[in-house]
């Protein structure tokens, strides 16, 4: 066993990851020890109740330690995946302490100080940090925007209408809990056929406003101004501030479905100059991070049941608008628990490492 405090020794810079013990932290651990070794020691530190367990990080077993100032000595980096308030609190700790703080709340994404950071997108961005605080994008804008940023490269963007469909782990456990629990209560039923017969066979809508299975919810986040979401907002800022494109015109309505992990969106992109399906297919193929799966006559194109698990922005069914040669309709596949949230993260903590190096 490794204990708190050893690692790597002089190999490369300290990283801690903050909240080590939850869904997100638990997929980060797995990505630091998938992807190129280039940190010393990794710190896991968590809430004083996960204090002292014991998780596995590149093959070793590393003690986690609380929440606190001194948790911070000697970090280089510190990636946070805890509550918004939580990072309210923290970052600007860690920062003070001499740590790069990538943070994947909502915490700081609007804060005009704190970049917003997608690496195939923005990468330049990180080096302008004067709180010492970087973001990380909300999970849904992070499973369309690596594609509509080489798009936008490439013909200028305009307009953005979208849907999203999102997985109920985007709710955390609660969410996929309730999920399973209903789906549960309704196997092996013919419910399904009349008004509220799923309503009151599942009982308990955990953190939804109606059923989650066998039904959609359009609905994701908490309500705000003139009806609109939490969620459909993110989508708004959050892809203005990625792309540096602050009048960038953004529609979104977020839905739930019932799926356990990776968001998918219907997207509608309008561009300044005419646009056609080659010449998309040709930049998304050579797009880092996107992966072009479009052949519908042979039934290609992905799904979440498909894109669970992997690594980059999945894209299909992309046609030109019927009524405007600017615009082009798509349908896009992303893990929101890997590169939605986990994957990102780690990707700019390797950029910020690379930076301090050279």
């Amino acid at each position: 066993m490794t204990p708190a405090g050893a690692g790597g020794g002089d190999r490369g810079p300290t990283l801690a990851v903050v909240g080590a013990t939850g869904a997100v932290g638990t997929v980060l651990l797995s990505i630091l020890s998938e992807r190129k070794d280039i940190w010393g020691e990794i710190r896991l530190i968590a809430s004083p109740r996960s204090a002292g367990r014991k998780l596995t990080v590149r093959g070793e077993e590393v003690e986690v330690v609380a929440l606190g100032e001194a948790a911070f000595d000697g970090v280089d980096v510190a990636l946070f995946d805890v509550p918004d308030e939580v990072s309210a609190q923290w970052a600007p700790v860690a920062a003070a302490r001499g740590a790069v703080v990538v943070d994947n709340s909502g915490a700081f994404r609007m804060d005009p100080d704190v970049p917003l950071v997608v690496p195939e997108v923005n990468p330049h961005a990180v080096r302008n940090r004067p709180r010492s605080i970087i973001a990380n994008p909300n999970c849904t804008t992070l499973s369309m925007i690596v594609a509509m940023g080489a798009l936008h490269a490439e013909f200028g963007l305009g307009e953005l209408i979208v849907s999203s469909y999102q997985a109920v782990s985007g709710s955390g456990k609660e969410g996929v809990d309730t999920l399973r629990e209903q789906l549960g209560k309704l196997a092996g039923t013919e419910l399904g056929t009349q008004p509220g017969d799923i309503r009151r066979a599942v009982g308990d809508l955990g953190p939804y406003p109606a059923p989650i299975a066998l039904n959609v919810v359009p609905f994701a986040g908490s309500l705000k101004e003139d009806g609109w979401t939490s969620e459909e907002l993110k989508v708004r800022d959050e892809s203005r501030k990625i792309l540096g494109l602050p009048e960038l015109r953004v529609t979104a309505t977020c839905v739930r479905v019932p799926v356990v992990t990776t968001h998918s969106l219907t997207v509608h992109a309008r561009f300044e100059n005419e646009v056609t399906v080659a010449q998309a297919h040709e930049i998304l193929r050579a797009a880092p991070g996107v992966v072009l799966c479009d052949d519908p006559a042979a039934g290609d194109f992905p799904t979440p049941a498909d894109v669970v698990g992997t690594d980059p922005t999945w894209v299909g069914r992309v046609r030109r608008s019927m009524d405007d040669p600017c615009a082009l309709e798509l349908f896009v596949c992303g893990d929101n628990l890997r590169k939605g949230a986990a994957l990102n993260t780690a990707q700019i903590a390797e950029l910020v490492a690379a930076e301090s190096a050279a």
